[in-house]
């Protein structure tokens, strides 16, 4: 009997622990996030793995969070061996990375929550680089450039884009195919772009090349009608 009263507190012991950090690991998750509709972790840890600030294994899923202006309809990720500040935590402080944790994911983007994160500084500066690359003489002259939407078809996405200087507003349609190289390596090939009044560039040979950087490991990168699928690895720093 004495046995199991040792076992039961132990194991109470562990809930708290493990309800405790898990609260902490949300709290934090949504300050990441300016907006979340779902958000489920589960913390998969003994409790000696707990309070010696080392957890083997997290796994979080998110639906419909916006990131930095980004729309994202679902995220699954799953994080190993995280080595948290764990004394501090369980003190009621925020928690705190202490080491970088490489995390492995997959995320679903719809074409309306790509439409969202269109006027996002993230985006929007990524797309603005690739218009300078295809069309450098046509960006130095424009005062502004105003992305209008996005359409995904079977690997293939067309981008309906604005460029506004002094006189005139020039209308553009960008058609690409998004292709992995490698898994830190973006191309973007079949590129078209169309004006208002006529085809500014066109050419089967006509390629833009992308590092991603050592932080990521991209294992998929599908485009599908109104849906984009990505799947890999990330880096995330302290």
């Amino acid at each position: 009997m004495q046995e199991f009263n040792l076992h039961l507190k132990k194991s109470k012991k562990t809930r708290i622990v493990t309800n405790v950090l898990t609260t902490a690991l949300k709290l934090w998750l949504k300050t990441q996030v300016s907006q979340v509709s779902q958000l489920e972790v589960e913390i998969k840890a003994s409790d000696r793995q707990i309070l010696s600030g080392c957890i083997p294994e997290v796994s979080v899923f998110a639906s419909h969070a916006v990131y930095r202006g980004l729309h994202l309809t679902q995220i699954q990720l799953v994080a190993e061996n995280i080595r948290i500040n764990i004394g501090s935590v369980l003190k009621g402080q925020p928690l705190r990375l202490l080491e970088t944790v490489p995390v492995v994911g997959k995320l679903i983007q719809s074409e309306e929550d790509l439409n969202a994160s269109v006027s996002s500084a993230l985006l929007s500066t990524a797309l603005n680089d690739v218009l300078v690359e295809l069309l450098p003489e046509h960006c130095p002259k424009s005062k502004s450039i105003s992305w209008k939407k996005i359409n995904l078809d079977q690997s293939k996405a067309t981008l309906f884009t604005t460029l506004t200087d002094e006189s005139e507003s020039i209308h553009l349609d960008i058609s690409m195919r998004p292709e992995l190289l490698s898994t830190q390596e973006l191309q973007l090939s079949s590129i078209q772009v169309k004006s208002n009044t006529e085809m500014l560039l066109e050419g089967s040979h006509k390629e833009l090349y992308f590092n991603l950087g050592s932080d990521v490991d991209i294992q998929e990168l599908t485009l599908i009608p109104g849906k984009v699928v990505c799947r890999g690895r990330i880096n995330v720093n302290p």
